[in-house]
C-alpha cells in the first residue's frame, strides 16, 4: 500500500509522527511528510511530494497509517493500494 500527505492542508500537529514514526516526519517548516527508508517525500529533500510523493509502506505499519488519517486534525493523509 502507499500513503501520501496534502501538504496545504497539513496543521503540523505532529500526531501522524507520533502514531507511525517509521511512515511520517515532521520538518523544519512545521508540516509531516511521508517516509520510505531513508527518502523523505518532499521538496526540500530533492523529492517529489503530494500526490506525486507516494511512499511504499511495509504491511506492518497499516494499524498505525490508518489510525494517523483518521486521528489528523487536516485530514491530509491519503492512503492508495
Amino acid at each position: 500500500m502507499k500513503v501520501w500527505i496534502d501538504q496545504d492542508l497539513c496543521t503540523g500537529d505532529g500526531l501522524c509522527e507520533e502514531i507511525s514514526p517509521n511512515v511520517f516526519t515532521l520538518l523544519d517548516d512545521g508540516l509531516a511528510y511521508v517516509v520510505e527508508g531513508d527518502k523523505i517525500f518532499a521538496e526540500a529533500k530533492g523529492n517529489p511530494q503530494g500526490a506525486e510523493g507516494l511512499a511504499n509502506f511495509e504491511d506492518k505499519e497499516l494499524d498505525g497509517v490508518v489510525e494517523s488519517a483518521e486521528e489528523c486534525p487536516g485530514e491530509c493523509i491519503y492512503i492508495e493500494p
